[in-house]
């Protein structure tokens, strides 16, 4: 756990890590520490905090660069503009810059312009030089997650593994961030291992938790998954992660038919109405109801209060996940105006502009905006030719494989709903040799037999899914 022991005593001129610092005053510091494990643990107002250090301290550079450099996570319009603040005013102060400092300087200029493979890289030259730059760590770890580099999401963290251990501070939400980056690339066990390890450290890290949950997702242990989240909940529940915790808690429950519990769940933590919200609640709330939509499940009157948040982002254009994610609402609410926005947007954006969400909107994020239309209007045909071709290109999109998985989900059930009953017996064998635990990949298994008129295989496949269930 971080803290400011004697053992962990800054040199002059660095932080508690050792990593240089130009503005060496110590109450300043000690305040950038703050925000800075507010940001790792998602806890209180990692920006709030920092303003404050800034009142107090306003030409402490490192302190407008970790404020221009969480922003760039917000991944929200609204977020923009205080972004593209702090930066300048980390600018005015560019000649007191140590070589560190200039490259979070320069990375944050790249993420401005829209090129964020090249903010990436800028943060990575931090972490050559100085690889207990645990900000620089963060946001290239973080920033890999958005765009969907499933191997940088575990090779940043390794090229620095070796260089940390528990005694340094920060230790655990290296651990946290490793694990993530191993389970993307399919290395459970390591994963888990590393995620646990983690929580050992400080069992109040929820991204550790997020970590073990996604490996437990992608082995199909439900019970155990379930069993996971609910012994943590008491202290992952505050976090500021809490509503993707929850997330991660319903699809356990789902991939077991257990829609009723998905609701409630949905009801007492990611139904954010009447609340300020942010743009990560809304993502999964319409992420959940999208996968009870595909299972045929009535939400009633939820998808027009998730409607009424996404809609004045319809024509942000900012970054093709959250379009995605936006569209679903509209086509299930049935706004046609707001499809067509959102869609127009899109397609003026993709002609003319040239930064790094343009390919992400292109090869992805418009053929899936296309594709959840065609779906909502009972397309089925149209969705299926739209998704078949990028099906093994969705990592662009960014985000995770579980949160991916919508896209393949969607592919299977157009292809049954369209009768095109031998692609989606290839599809849904797919998904149960993947996870052969989840009763939800055995019933679709059974509809594409029963589809082709092999009731035997059929029966079998709903057998094997009772016995699940039964389980």
């Amino acid at each position: 756990m971080m803290d400011g022991s004697s053992r962990n005593a800054p040199k002059p001129g660095h932080d508690i890590r050792g990593v240089p610092v130009s503005y060496a005053h110590p109450d300043a510091l000690e305040g950038l520490e703050r925000a800075l494990e507010m940001s790792l643990a998602f806890r209180g107002d990692a920006v709030g905090e920092i303003d404050r250090v800034l009142a107090e301290h306003p030409d402490f550079l490192m302190g407008w660069l970790f404020k221009a450099g969480w922003l760039t996570q917000a991944m929200e319009t609204r977020i923009y503009g205080e972004m593209v603040a702090a930066l300048a005013e980390a600018e005015k102060r560019a000649g007191m810059a140590n070589e560190r400092e200039r490259l979070h300087m320069a990375a944050v200029r790249a993420w401005v312009r829209g090129d964020f493979f090249g903010a990436v890289q800028e943060w990575e030259k931090a972490l050559v030089l100085h690889p207990r730059d645990l900000l620089a760590l963060e946001l290239v770890h973080l920033t890999d997650v958005l765009l969907g580099d499933v191997a940088g999401q575990r090779d940043a963290v390794a090229r620095v593994f070796t260089l940390w251990d528990e005694g340094v501070p920060g230790y655990e939400f290296v651990l946290g961030f490793y694990s993530f980056g191993l389970e993307e690339n399919r290395d459970f066990a390591l994963a888990e291992e590393m995620g646990r390890q983690a929580l050992c450290i400080r069992p109040d890290n929820p991204y550790a938790v997020h970590a073990v949950s996604h490996v437990m997702e992608m082995n199909g242990r439900q019970a155990g998954g379930i069993r996971f989240m609910r012994e943590h909940e008491a202290r992952w529940g505050s976090s500021n992660f809490a509503n993707h915790l929850w997330w991660h808690t319903a699809l356990f429950h789902l991939d077991i038919e257990e829609a009723e519990r998905v609701m409630a769940i949905y009801d007492a933590h990611l139904n954010s109405e009447g609340k300020a919200g942010d743009r990560y609640e809304e993502l999964d709330a319409a992420a959940l109801l999208w996968r009870l939509n595909l299972c045929g499940v009535d939400v009633g009157a939820r998808w027009r209060h998730l409607a009424d948040k996404w809609e004045p982002a319809a024509q942000d254009t900012l970054y093709a996940f959250n379009d995605v994610h936006a569209m679903m609402a509209f086509a299930a609410d049935d706004r046609q105006a707001a499809q067509t926005a959102l869609l127009t947007a899109n397609e003026r954006y993709v002609e003319s502009a040239s930064d790094a969400n343009v390919a992400m909107s292109r090869e992805i994020g418009m053929p899936f905006c296309l594709a959840i239309r065609d779906f909502q209007k009972g397309a089925y045909g149209a969705c299926v030719d739209r998704l078949l071709p990028v099906r093994y290109m969705t990592h662009r999109l960014g985000g995770s494989f579980a949160q991916r998985d919508v896209i393949g989900w969607t592919l299977l059930e157009s292809a049954l709903r369209a009768k095109r009953f031998d692609l989606a017996l290839g599809l849904a064998n797919e998904r149960a040799m993947l996870k052969p635990t989840s009763a939800q990949n055995w019933r679709a298994v059974a509809r594409a037999f029963r589809g082709l008129g092999d009731r035997g295989r059929a029966d079998r496949a709903e057998a094997k899914a009772d016995s699940l269930i039964a389980g």
